[in-house]
């Protein structure tokens, strides 16, 4: 075989996206598809296992048909987002409906009923993390209550890149990160599943798969049906992947403890790898890449981050990615400055995880006069997601955690503005990749030390080359400080109506069934 090369895949939120690289990192070819979110009511979020499937397999055809020599295709590894209940199949591996993802927030009850029953301190000593409906095994309770007949189909419960592993490759595998970000019936402390927490709750124990495996380990090669898609026509082998935060941490240099990193995607996670056993239920834990039963990866997650740009966009104008760089000329050109003359953006519009998780929180826009116009709502939407960043740093550091830098990875880190918003809201220099190809990066990279290629993790330093760094403006950042700590105020003098009005709308909705 000639030079190795490596394909990385990620099953994102709103688009997949596949690359090819060298045994250097650098980039062959690249392909991407996007699709849209399943939203049957307020606060809910589902989408199909075929429009993952058929996205991976596009853009896997498409990266691959751009290789000559496919004989030096030496691996391939898939990560995907955090899907909630997973992939939810029946005897047949046959999907039994939509899955319900990370962002939806229907199952409240459900976690409310859990904490009564069993208090948050019993499901974080197992788990190693609280009750919340983002995780999966709350979501997979909302099912089991209020879908019967759809629970009673179940045989396989299966994270996306799990089932779409098996359906090219047709062996079914479960990485250690992806279970552990189930949550409650993860046992944190065998890194198994919990048969206890699956007993108590009523989940099929059974319908969990039980082949654990590191991320990067090779569990099963191309198939026939694929090998004819795809144009290979031999047996190439797949990693386990992961979940697409892992990958993303991963392709900004994320190797070792104290090693830090934002991702801003749909969401917007901040997280940092360490070796101790979590202990705080208000931030989401699972086992990371690198040593998956010493090291941990915690982080803190907004809900909507990359979203509210692209939401704004798609509703005030015209929806096309060109708005974005016209928004930002516009924010220039009317020399709107930090604090967008006075608005303040609450961006809690799918309720919201670190550091308030509350499912009816919901989004606002404060402080609105005639003098504002679009691009001072668009600059305060920016402000918003950092302002979140921050939130999130707060609750998660202390005096003694020296945070020196940022890494900003992700889509909307390719925003000069945003990425200078983000430095002056947070006082530290914000870093990003030269290369702007994020979690299949980290995926590609996976599959090189799978196939063994490349032992050492910390090689992944030759493959991330950093920009130069954006550096805080001291006068903005002490004006963003103000801002902040009215940001701080707002929701909770807001909680109690935004709950009577969630409820208010909970109403409605129920009676519009009838």
């Amino acid at each position: 075989m000639s030079a190795p090369i490596f394909i990385g895949c990620d099953v994102g939120t709103s688009s997949t996206k596949a690359v090819a690289v060298n045994i250097k990192g650098e980039v062959l070819a690249q392909a991407s598809a996007a699709y849209d979110i399943i939203k049957p009511q307020n606060n809910w979020a589902e989408q199909s296992p075929k429009v993952w499937l058929d996205a991976a397999a596009c853009t896997l055809r498409q990266v691959i048909s751009k290789i000559t020599d496919k004989e030096s295709i030496a691996g391939i590894c898939i990560s995907a987002l955090y899907g909630g209940t997973g992939v939810l199949c029946d005897e047949n591996m046959a999907p039994i409906r939509p899955a319900i993802i990370w962002m939806d927030r229907r199952a409240e009850n459900e976690s409310k009923e859990l904490k009564e029953r069993f208090g948050e301190d019993r499901i974080l000593q197992i788990s190693g993390n609280g009750i919340d409906s983002y995780f999966g095994y709350t979501k997979l309770l909302w099912l089991k209550k209020h879908e019967p007949k759809n629970w009673e189909k179940i045989r396989h419960i299966v994270p996306i890149h799990s089932y779409i592993i098996y359906k090219m490759t047709g062996t079914l595998s479960v990485d250690y990160c992806s279970a552990g970000n189930v949550g409650g019936i993860y046992d944190y402390n065998t890194h198994s599943w919990s048969r206890e927490m699956c007993e108590e709750l009523g989940i099929p124990y059974h319908a969990l798969f039980h082949n654990f495996s590191r991320p990067d380990a090779i569990i099963g090669s191309l198939n026939d049906r694929y090998q004819e898609e795809f144009d290979i026509h031999r047996p190439v082998p797949f990693c386990a992947g992961t979940v697409d935060c892992v990958a993303s941490m991963l392709s900004a240099a994320i190797v070792s403890p104290g090693d830090n990193a934002a991702v801003l995607g749909t969401s917007l996670n901040w997280g940092y790898i360490h070796g101790k056993k979590p202990d705080n239920p208000n931030l989401v834990s699972m086992p990371y890449c690198i040593e998956p039963a010493r090291l941990s990866y915690t982080y803190g997650g907004t809900s909507t981050a990359g979203a509210l740009p692209r939401w704004f966009a798609a509703n005030f104008c015209g929806g096309c990615d060109e708005h974005y760089e016209e928004l930002e000329t516009m924010i220039y050109k009317q020399e709107i400055g930090p604090g967008s003359g006075g608005l303040i953006v609450l961006p809690y519009f799918m309720g919201e995880r670190t550091p308030i998780w509350d499912e009816k929180a919901s989004g606002v826009l404060f402080g609105l006069t005639l003098a504002h116009t679009k691009a001072h709502i668009y600059r305060a939407v920016l402000e918003a997601v950092a302002y979140s960043l921050l939130h999130i740093m707060e609750s998660m550091t202390d005096s003694s955690t020296a945070i020196e830098k940022i890494i900003l990875v992700g889509g909307g880190a390719r925003s000069p503005l945003w990425r200078q918003i983000f430095a002056d809201v947070t006082n530290l220099p914000v870093f990003t990749p030269v290369k702007e190809i994020e979690a299949p990066l980290g995926d590609a990279f996976m599959a090189a030390v799978g196939t063994g290629f490349l032992t050492d993790y910390k090689e992944i330093t030759s493959w991330v080359a950093m920009n130069p760094p954006v550096l805080p403006n001291e006068k903005s950042h002490k004006l963003y400080e103000k801002y902040f700590a009215l940001y701080k105020e707002l929701y909770p003098a807001l909680k109690p109506i935004m709950s009577k009005q969630a409820d208010m709308l909970k109403e409605f909705q129920e009676e519009r069934k009838m």
